[in-house]
């Protein structure tokens, strides 16, 4: 003879299952959906060999150049009727690029290490550009020698 008590249950719980498993919509509170991808905006005019996507993170633009390996070089103008950001940063992955030469108000040498497989962001110190500058000149290379 079959228990009826213990099919019941074993039915109700089977039930129970199949019936979460189907609300995968639902949000749980375990569960946290990807954040969505930057924006790309249009704050700078760009001349040069690469052409890099711009996103804002937080107060800083970010200019991505971790697709840009070897050598190049860019031209950074505000875009028309606009001003410089007040922060400027650079996304780059090490060992595709090892320096970056940034010459606007003042020079700046960035140095980027060669291990790692993530983009950092270079930002750059203040005074390397100012609210009257005209243009920022962007290169990037082999690092630079050290001299003894």
């Amino acid at each position: 003879m079959r228990q009826r008590g213990g099919t019941t249950a074993r039915g109700a719980m089977l039930a129970a299952l199949l019936t979460l498993g189907g609300c995968s919509h639902l949000h749980w509170p375990w569960h946290h959906s990807p954040p969505p991808p930057p924006t790309p905006v249009h704050a700078l005019e760009v001349s040069g060999s690469a052409t890099p996507a711009q996103y804002w993170k937080r107060n800083t633009l970010l200019v991505d150049l971790s697709g840009a390996g070897g050598s190049g070089s860019i031209v950074l103008k505000p875009a028309a009727g606009g001003s410089w950001p007040v922060r400027l940063a650079f996304r780059v992955t090490p060992g595709s690029i090892g320096a970056l030469e940034v010459q606007g108000a003042a020079r700046e040498v960035l140095p980027i290490g060669a291990s790692g497989t993530h983009p950092v962001d270079l930002e750059l110190p203040p005074g390397i550009y100012l609210a009257d500058t005209p243009q920022i000149s962007v290169s990037w290379g082999a690092a630079p020698a050290l001299s003894p």
